[in-house]
């Protein structure tokens, strides 16, 4: 067992860190703050390869795992600039692409997601069932050659930037008359599908939407894979990475907090000569939260080779973990942040404040910490299921 990166992932880290470190959180914020997007990061980060870490050189990309794109996801998080579109697109999107697409799809969508210069969005949840895929309303149904797609959807995130959306539908098997899953790429702008920005309480560049697709008329090819069989596998093939970088993403928001706040409170002097960090009840709970931040790192860092390795179900369980671990000390480390700068924690120079709304989502997105509790149970130690 070895807790060392390679030398070329080592390089990427400290790449990446330098890209984000040149925008920062300011940047960040006043792109949020404008209604606009981070394009110039993106288009950046795309031209020099780190979109595609994780895409086979075959189509673009960098030919590495999920382990170099959590690397991505934390680094840029760790200089103040968590881009959520980097679990959907490269994580989910591409991971299911090129593992369960045709090689028709592979040819036609990786090498713009590798380069950035395309972005698939992801369409599970709705309004109703959640992300149950058991449950959903979203269905598919056949036309001739092609599909026609009815239902709704809700907290989609950048469908506004992106040129396709991965939908979860449910069909009709011809065999048994049951519903299956199945995923479809449908283009953003294809007709009958609109949407509707919803307003929400958090300080991001990358806006949520509700979708609504109305009889929306699809080619036989926008069905991912072959065939029908293949939508099960390729749903599940986008969760584990879209853990596993989510929980990075935290753990760099979670850094980069306690970095700021740390910096602050050992050059801040109130009381006498002594800066305020030289008191425990200021310190103690900044050195905890770096305890769990750090322990979360390590759990990412398993989730990541296990999955790299191949080891599915090792690593969704490893994923969940990381993901519960990482969501938990994000929101600690930016609380005790804020809570050590005092006043000047809760404006917006400072930088800590405006990532609570995004730290306190990581707990319920993409899967709620009580649904991770429930999987532990269940899978881990063996409890009956309880829902």
């Amino acid at each position: 067992m070895t807790f060392d990166l390679t030398s070329e992932q080592d390089q990427l880290r400290d790449a990446v860190r330098a890209l984000g470190r040149r925008y920062g959180h300011g940047y960040f914020v006043e792109k949020a703050k404008a209604g606009e997007h981070t394009t110039e990061l993106w288009a950046e980060a795309g031209r020099l390869g780190y979109l595609g870490v994780n895409i086979p050189t075959a189509y673009g990309g960098g030919g590495g795992g999920i382990t170099e794109l959590a690397i991505v996801c934390e680094e840029l998080a760790a200089a103040g600039c968590p881009l959520l579109l980097l679990v959907v697109s490269p994580a989910i999107a591409a991971t299911v692409i090129n593992r369960h697409g045709t090689e028709e799809q592979r040819k036609r969508h990786l090498p713009g997601l590798a380069d950035g210069s395309a972005k698939i969005v992801f369409a599970i949840t709705e309004p109703d069932a959640g992300s149950n895929f058991h449950r959903l309303g979203t269905v598919a149904r056949r036309d001739g050659d092609g599909w026609l797609l009815s239902g709704r959807k809700c907290y989609i995130s950048g469908v506004d930037e992106a040129d396709h959306v991965l939908v979860v539908a449910r069909t009709e098997d011809a065999g048994t008359g049951k519903l299956k899953p199945a995923l479809f790429i449908v283009p953003t702008n294809a007709a009958g599908l609109t949407r509707s920005k919803l307003d929400m309480e958090i300080v991001s560049p990358e806006n949520q939407f509700l979708l609504y697709l109305d009889d929306v008329r699809l080619p036989a090819d926008a069905l991912v894979g072959e065939s029908l069989d293949a939508g099960l596998p390729a749903l599940f093939a986008g969760l584990n990475p879209e853990r596993i970088t989510v929980a990075a993403m935290g753990a760099g928001t979670g850094r980069y907090a306690i970095e700021r706040a740390s910096g602050y409170t050992a050059t801040r002097k109130v009381w006498g000569g002594r800066s305020i960090g030289s008191h425990q009840g200021v310190s103690h709970p900044l050195a905890h939260a770096a305890v769990q931040v750090e322990l979360a790192r390590l759990m990412i860092q398993k989730a990541a080779t296990l999955y790299d390795a191949g080891r599915d179900l090792e690593a969704g369980v490893a994923g969940n973990m990381a993901k519960y671990a990482a969501g938990e000390a994000a929101a600690l480390a930016v609380d005790t942040a804020v809570q050590a700068l005092g006043g000047a924690g809760m404006t917006t120079e400072y930088g800590v404040a405006t990532l609570l709304g995004a730290v306190r989502a990581g707990r319920i997105a993409p899967v709620s910490r009580e649904m991770i509790l429930n999987f532990v149970a269940q899978h881990v130690l063996g409890q009956d299921k309880s829902y």
